[in-house]
């Protein structure tokens, strides 16, 4: 495809308009640590809850989700839809303790909860394992997802697309840090979610198609379209949606959807106002990510399936797509080849703006690991304000360049990433959860979580085909997962009883800081009593029976909202508008619970 001189002119305004933001977000960022990485923890809770959005809405998202409903249909996507689940619990549970915590990125926790050399070590490993390798894994999918859409799209080589977008993401990412991150995440992520929705409605225009209703009843679409598995197939059913429902949001950590909150999230939930505004951030991204944006995706896939029903026709109208990268994933910026001039122009600038939302925010978030809880830890503790935010600058540049490697050298398709992070994380979410309502987990647990998460999956990944841990009701991908969880969650509880819990000084400081309450805590706070020590609030309520139930409000309206959307999509308006009453009933219920929970 040829870009007019008017799709240039978007793009190059759209390009201009992140050099402002990071130019004139640097006015403040430089100034310290906290304003680089946290933004002097004054973001209101809409700015970082579209931050939020925004950052998931990757480059890569797109490809992922047209390549589950291509191989699986619609209710594939319970693969990433159970994970709504954490994000109730990090909105309603955690969102206020991590910001009651006051610490700089969420690695700090280990050194807040946990106490001695092997917190000390939990801190620096995961500083570098997190902000390095697991960190550019990520950014590596979503590069490469880059350099599939312009490579279809347009031909170009994948070093002109990685250099060409990384300079100016890497530009404006170093300069502003978090602030000019957030508020640029706020401006392209207007411009990423028109652009997806004129791509689906170019997608139901095209002669093969002609509507929704056509597309809907499709044969080649007819039987993707259900967004539950088949029950009739107990294996689909198992796999796709038992599994992640009852297993996957609380076993498995994956970066955005950490049990608890963690990483990026955690970022943005550090720097808001305070705790009501960190719990909003969240809950406007959990409603926005789960209910509204998936749509639009969901559509050019479906559509996807009328004009290239298999890999073979999309290889025949594409033939000089290397097969490293011919896969389902691939659909999507297939599809997208069909925009006319201008318009072209503005979906480009979406997709760009989905690449850097999502790697800026996976910039900054790194490089406040390395200097926050490696460098200005271990390296030069005595570091000046200015030295930590220089340091924050270079380590932006040299996360940059290592996901660039990955992605041209290393990584070959969305899904792969997906399933390798995924595995990689099975068994270690439930301590995420029990460590701040549970005093005898200990900083042992952790690391007997880690290395055996990490042990199995290499183990499972390398050296276990999926063939030969297949069930004839569990594919072998579903039971490597459910192993990775039984394994490392056997793993760690008999670790944690081997050793040693953390002492009552560690504990003491801990609980004062943050007031998480409840009866996992009882003999911490009966022995600060027998002793004198004042780690309690006077007249504090225990407010996790309130938390829970708006956690149960919270995930039947999204999956309302999100049902009512695609019912109405269908053509089922009497559906929608009984899953549309669903969701306003909850959240009209989730309002009047909200002022019963507790805020310091």
């Amino acid at each position: 495809m040829i870009l007019s001189s008017i799709d240039w002119g978007i793009i190059l305004l759209f390009f201009a308009f992140l050099l402002i933001i990071g130019w004139w977000a640097s006015k403040s960022a430089g100034k310290s640590a906290n304003e680089f990485f946290l933004g002097g923890r004054s973001m209101p809770w809409w700015l970082l809850g579209i931050s939020m959005v925004a950052t998931t809405f990757s480059a890569d998202t797109p490809n992922l989700v047209t390549g589950l409903v291509r191989e699986n249909g619609v209710a594939n996507n319970w693969a990433w839809w159970a994970f709504l689940i954490t994000g109730m619990v990090t909105v309603f549970i955690y969102a206020k303790l991590w910001r009651r915590s006051d610490l700089t990125t969420d690695l700090g926790m280990y050194e807040l909860r946990y106490g001695g050399k092997a917190a000390s070590f939990l801190r620096g490993f995961r500083a570098l394992y997190l902000g390095v390798l697991f960190n550019c894994l990520i950014m590596g999918t979503v590069t490469l997802a880059a350099i599939k859409i312009g490579s279809i799209m347009f031909g170009l080589q994948p070093i002109t697309i990685v250099i060409s977008l990384s300079i100016i993401v890497v530009f404006y990412s170093a300069l502003g840090g978090i602030k000019g991150v957030i508020w640029a995440d706020f401006f392209q992520f207007g411009i990423s979610m028109f652009g997806a929705v004129y791509a689906a409605y170019v997608v139901i225009q095209e002669p093969e198609i002609g509507s929704l209703s056509n597309l809907i009843t499709h044969p080649n679409v007819i039987d993707k379209i259900s967004f539950m598995p088949d029950v009739s197939n107990p294996s689909i059913l198992i796999s796709l949606f038992i599994i992640p429902i009852a297993v996957q949001w609380w076993a498995v950590w994956y970066p955005g959807s950490e049990p608890g909150g963690g990483g990026y999230i955690a970022q943005r939930m550090l720097a808001a106002k305070d705790e009501k505004n960190a719990m909003g951030a969240t809950l406007l991204f959990n409603v926005a990510h789960y209910a509204l944006r998936p749509w639009p995706w969901i559509i050019v896939a479906l559509g996807s399936l009328v004009l290239y029903p298999d890999l073979m026709s999309i290889k025949q109208e594409f033939p000089n797509i290397a097969d490293q990268y011919l896969g389902h994933d691939i659909a999507y910026p297939v599809m997208l080849t069909k925009l006319g001039p201008g318009w072209l122009g503005l979906v480009v600038a979406s997709l760009i703006a989905a690449f850097m939302s999502t790697i800026s925010t996976h910039l900054n978030w790194g490089a406040s690991y390395l200097v926050s809880d490696f460098y200005g830890r271990f390296i030069r503790p005595e570091a000046t304000e200015k030295e930590l935010v220089k340091t924050g600058r270079i380590a932006t540049v040299g996360l940059m360049v290592f996901s660039a490697i990955l992605a041209l050298t290393v990584l070959e398709n969305a899904s792969q990433a997906f399933n390798i992070l995924l595995l990689s994380g099975a068994g270690s979410g439930a301590i995420y959860l029990l460590r701040w309502f549970w005093w005898r987990i200990n900083a042992w647990t952790e690391i007997a979580a880690m290395v055996s998460a990490t042990v199995v999956a290499v183990v499972l990944v390398f050296w276990v085909p999926d063939e030969s841990v297949s069930t004839s009701l569990i594919d072998g991908a579903t039971v490597k997962l459910l192993i990775a969880v039984f394994v490392t969650t056997l793993v760690w509880i008999i670790a944690t009883y081997a050793t040693k819990p953390e002492s009552m000084e560690v504990l003491f400081g801990f609980y004062k800081k943050v007031h998480p309450g409840g009866p996992g805590w009882k003999r911490v706070t009966t022995h600060a009593r027998e002793v004198g020590e004042e780690i309690e609030l006077e007249n504090a309520s225990w407010d996790l029976p309130v938390s829970l139930l708006n956690v149960f409000l919270g995930s039947i309206g999204i999956y309302s909202a999100l049902f009512s959307i695609g019912y109405f999509v269908y053509g089922d308006w009497g559906m929608g508008q009984i899953f549309g009453g669903i969701f306003g009933l909850c959240i009209y219920f989730m309002l009047r619970t909200w002022p019963k929970m507790n805020f310091e």
